[in-house]
């Protein structure tokens, strides 16, 4: 229990100075009626019937208490507002976290499905045999068709009122003018047509630098330097094309595995060495696939032997060297019946004749060119 002190001290009559621990007061009025002020801004108004203990009390709260219980209201509901305004802010923030890291990890995973499916794209095949039956534009010795039709406007011409005027001298000659330049348009056309027979007869008739000069002028590999480099071909038979192309495993394969963790945080972990070497392998072996998908697009041969090269530790001397790691024959009779966008790379390849020596702990070693 606290300890209260209270004191009146009558000033004249009818009013009193009140002391008390909360502040001072003063009272005026009489038994039946007071009115109390107090210092804290607390107003009383006492009405009573003398004798009967029966009275009424009513009290003021100060305008000031009142504006200052309001404005701590505003006050609390400023700082609750503010404090939903941050959570909303940091539940944003987390959600743009949460969003961009899982399109790195889907980023991620996506680059690996890319590198192990190489072999999926390929150019069309070119079907030499069309080009051979494919008629001339017109027969050879007689007018093409853009010379017979400016023939026929300059033989049609007739001059109008100001021709016959003044002449038509300047007419008839840009008609001169059109009908030599279609003359030459149609020469260039027919000498596209027998530029193009007779190059596709040289490739069906197995013309080893036909064979080289397709390569050379369609670019197939243009798109592969990223997954690797070095093309190179050669053959000395007309029915096998031998290519070769150096790997870029470490370069083009990652060796860190990238997740979302429940929190939302981004985890970056290195790859197993099972798991980093099956995708080497997959990797190689998806761009041999690819490579020979598009010479057997661009050319008759009933065959591709494709090479793989890459740098190897040489635990002899400890240094890198230049070895071929894979050596495989692809026939075309399988490959026309292949659906190519459901193997494994390095099943498919396997399954033909090849050279290969790979472990799922070590990766590739040195091999054997098929032929040598």
């Amino acid at each position: 229990m606290g300890l209260r002190f209270h004191k009146s001290i009558n000033i004249c009559k009818g009013v009193k100075l009140n002391l008390s621990k909360s502040g001072v007061g003063v009272s005026l009025g009489t038994n039946g009626a007071r009115y109390s002020l107090n210092t804290s801004g607390r107003r009383t108004a006492t009405f009573g019937i003398p004798g009967t203990g029966l009275s009424y009390v009513k009290t003021f709260s100060s305008s000031k208490k009142k504006k200052s219980t309001s404005e701590a209201k505003t006050k609390r509901e400023e700082l609750k507002k503010e404090k939903e305004q941050l959570a909303a802010q940091k539940a944003e923030q987390k959600a743009d976290e949460l969003r961009e890291n899982t399109l790195k990890a889907e980023e991620a995973a996506n680059y690996i499905d890319v590198i192990k499916s190489v072999h999926k794209e390929c150019e069309n095949d070119v079907d030499w045999s069309a080009v051979l039956e494919s008629p001339p534009p017109f027969v050879k010795g007689q007018p093409g068709p853009r010379e017979q039709d400016a023939q026929k406007a300059l033989d049609n011409y007739k001059p109008g009122l100001a021709g016959k005027l003044f002449g038509d001298a300047k007419a008839r000659e840009k008609l001169e003018t059109e009908l030599a330049d279609a003359k030459k348009a149609d020469e260039a056309e027919f000498a596209d047509w027998q530029a193009s027979y007779k190059f596709a007869q040289r490739v069906i008739d197995g013309d080893i630098d036909a064979y080289l000069e397709v390569i050379e002028e369609s670019n197939p590999f243009e798109d592969l330097v990223e997954y690797g480099s070095g093309f190179e071909f050669g053959t000395d038979d007309p029915s096998v094309m031998e290519t070769e192309f150096r790997v870029k495993a470490d370069e083009v394969v990652p060796k860190t595995a990238v997740t979302v963790l429940k929190s939302g945080k981004l985890s970056e972990k290195e790859l197993s060495k099972t798991a980093y070497y099956d995708l080497v392998q997959d990797y190689v072996c998806s761009c041999a696939v690819r490579i020979a998908r598009e010479i057997f697009a661009l050319l008759p041969v009933g065959g591709v032997i494709v090479h793989a090269v890459d740098n190897v530790l040489d635990t002899s001397t400890g240094n890198d060297e230049e070895v071929t790691i894979l050596s495989v024959l692809f026939e075309r009779e399988r490959f026309d019946s292949t659906n190519f966008d459901r193997i494994d790379p390095s099943d498919f390849v396997n399954s033909f004749t090849c050279n290969m020596k790979f472990t799922k702990t070590t990766g590739f070693k040195p091999v054997r060119r098929l032929g040598e």
